[in-house]
Protein backbone atom coordinates (compact mmCIF):
# COMPACT_ATOMS: atom_id res chain seq x y z
CA UNK A 1 0.00 0.00 0.00
CA UNK A 2 1.73 3.81 -0.82
CA UNK A 3 1.77 6.03 1.96
CA UNK A 4 1.20 9.35 0.88
CA UNK A 5 1.73 12.81 3.14
CA UNK A 6 -0.63 15.47 2.43
CA UNK A 7 0.20 18.87 3.83
CA UNK A 8 -2.11 21.93 3.80
CA UNK A 9 -1.65 25.97 4.31
CA UNK A 10 -3.01 28.36 6.00
CA UNK A 11 -6.32 29.40 6.87
CA UNK A 12 -7.42 26.02 5.35
CA UNK A 13 -8.17 24.53 9.16
CA UNK A 14 -11.20 26.92 7.90
CA UNK A 15 -12.23 25.52 5.84
CA UNK A 16 -16.42 24.63 6.27
CA UNK A 17 -16.61 28.46 7.60
CA UNK A 18 -14.19 30.95 5.41
CA UNK A 19 -16.21 31.44 1.97
CA UNK A 20 -17.98 28.40 1.44
CA UNK A 21 -19.00 29.32 -1.58
CA UNK A 22 -15.52 29.03 -2.67
CA UNK A 23 -14.36 26.42 -0.65
CA UNK A 24 -17.29 24.14 -0.04
CA UNK A 25 -18.88 23.59 3.48
CA UNK A 26 -16.97 21.01 4.35
CA UNK A 27 -14.14 21.00 7.35
CA UNK A 28 -10.42 19.59 6.67
CA UNK A 29 -11.33 17.39 8.73
CA UNK A 30 -14.46 16.11 6.96
CA UNK A 31 -12.30 16.14 4.02
CA UNK A 32 -9.43 13.90 5.62
CA UNK A 33 -12.21 11.48 6.49
CA UNK A 34 -13.90 11.36 3.09
CA UNK A 35 -10.87 11.12 1.34
CA UNK A 36 -9.50 8.15 3.61
CA UNK A 37 -13.05 6.19 3.57
CA UNK A 38 -12.79 6.25 -0.49
CA UNK A 39 -9.09 5.12 -0.36
CA UNK A 40 -9.52 2.76 2.11
CA UNK A 41 -7.50 -0.07 1.75
CA UNK A 42 -5.66 1.51 -1.02
CA UNK A 43 -3.42 4.27 0.48
CA UNK A 44 -2.32 5.16 4.09
CA UNK A 45 -2.31 9.06 4.21
CA UNK A 46 -1.08 11.14 6.97
CA UNK A 47 -2.28 14.53 7.12
CA UNK A 48 -0.97 17.53 8.13
CA UNK A 49 -1.03 21.50 7.96
CA UNK A 50 0.05 24.29 9.33
CA UNK A 51 -0.76 28.16 9.30
CA UNK A 52 2.78 28.61 9.91
CA UNK A 53 5.57 28.76 6.88
CA UNK A 54 8.19 27.65 8.52
CA UNK A 55 6.42 24.88 10.06
CA UNK A 56 5.04 24.08 6.69
CA UNK A 57 8.85 24.15 5.69
CA UNK A 58 10.17 21.63 8.64
CA UNK A 59 7.33 19.53 7.52
CA UNK A 60 8.28 18.85 4.18
CA UNK A 61 12.28 18.82 5.24
CA UNK A 62 11.44 16.10 7.22
CA UNK A 63 9.31 14.13 4.93
CA UNK A 64 12.37 13.83 3.05
CA UNK A 65 13.96 10.87 5.28
CA UNK A 66 10.66 9.32 5.74
CA UNK A 67 9.41 6.74 3.47
CA UNK A 68 6.71 8.63 1.76
CA UNK A 69 5.24 7.63 -1.90
CA UNK A 70 4.44 10.98 -2.89
CA UNK A 71 3.36 13.99 -1.44
CA UNK A 72 0.22 16.35 -2.18
CA UNK A 73 0.18 19.84 -0.95
CA UNK A 74 -2.30 22.78 -0.82
CA UNK A 75 0.21 25.31 -0.03
CA UNK A 76 -3.33 27.86 0.49
CA UNK A 77 -1.84 31.19 -0.22
CA UNK A 78 1.79 30.27 0.30
CA UNK A 79 1.43 29.23 -3.00
CA UNK A 80 1.81 32.71 -4.48
CA UNK A 81 4.30 34.04 -1.98
CA UNK A 82 6.70 31.15 -0.97
CA UNK A 83 9.96 30.82 -2.57
CA UNK A 84 11.02 29.22 0.97
CA UNK A 85 8.12 26.17 0.17
CA UNK A 86 9.16 25.83 -3.27
CA UNK A 87 12.79 25.32 -2.42
CA UNK A 88 11.91 22.53 0.47
CA UNK A 89 9.51 20.94 -1.97
CA UNK A 90 12.23 20.72 -4.66
CA UNK A 91 14.52 18.34 -2.07
CA UNK A 92 12.37 15.99 -2.33
CA UNK A 93 12.64 12.52 -4.65
CA UNK A 94 9.28 11.81 -4.82
CA UNK A 95 6.35 12.65 -7.37
CA UNK A 96 4.73 16.31 -5.37
CA UNK A 97 1.17 16.88 -6.84
CA UNK A 98 0.01 20.62 -5.69
CA UNK A 99 -3.71 20.84 -5.32
CA UNK A 100 -6.37 24.03 -4.81
CA UNK A 101 -10.04 23.37 -4.06
CA UNK A 102 -10.81 26.58 -6.12
CA UNK A 103 -10.17 27.36 -9.18
CA UNK A 104 -7.07 29.77 -8.98
CA UNK A 105 -7.18 31.13 -12.66
CA UNK A 106 -10.50 32.22 -12.38
CA UNK A 107 -10.00 34.43 -8.98
CA UNK A 108 -7.66 37.26 -8.34
CA UNK A 109 -5.21 37.58 -10.31
CA UNK A 110 -2.24 37.64 -7.50
CA UNK A 111 -3.43 34.02 -7.29
CA UNK A 112 -2.31 33.10 -11.08
CA UNK A 113 1.20 33.00 -9.83
CA UNK A 114 1.64 29.95 -8.00
CA UNK A 115 5.41 30.04 -7.11
CA UNK A 116 5.03 26.39 -5.47
CA UNK A 117 3.86 24.48 -8.12
CA UNK A 118 6.94 24.89 -10.16
CA UNK A 119 8.36 22.55 -7.84
CA UNK A 120 5.40 20.09 -8.59
CA UNK A 121 4.97 17.29 -11.14
CA UNK A 122 1.07 18.23 -11.33
CA UNK A 123 -1.27 20.93 -10.36
CA UNK A 124 -4.99 19.85 -9.83
CA UNK A 125 -7.45 23.18 -9.63
CA UNK A 126 -11.01 23.59 -9.17
CA UNK A 127 -12.26 20.39 -7.92
CA UNK A 128 -13.35 21.61 -4.51
CA UNK A 129 -12.17 18.38 -2.15
CA UNK A 130 -12.10 16.29 -4.83
CA UNK A 131 -8.70 17.11 -5.64
CA UNK A 132 -7.11 15.17 -2.68
CA UNK A 133 -8.56 11.95 -3.73
CA UNK A 134 -7.91 13.00 -7.67
CA UNK A 135 -4.14 13.71 -6.84
CA UNK A 136 -3.91 10.48 -4.85
CA UNK A 137 -5.03 8.32 -6.88
CA UNK A 138 -2.73 9.62 -9.92
CA UNK A 139 -0.10 8.27 -8.11
CA UNK A 140 -1.53 4.71 -7.28
CA UNK A 141 -2.70 3.96 -10.51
Amino acid sequence: MKKFLIINGPNLNMLGQREPEVYGKDSLDDIAKETQEKLKGKAELEWYQSNIEGDIVSRIQKAFTEKFDALVINPGGYAHTSVAIHDALKILKIPVIEVHLSQVYKREEFRHTLLTAKAAAAIISGLGKDVYHIAILSQIN
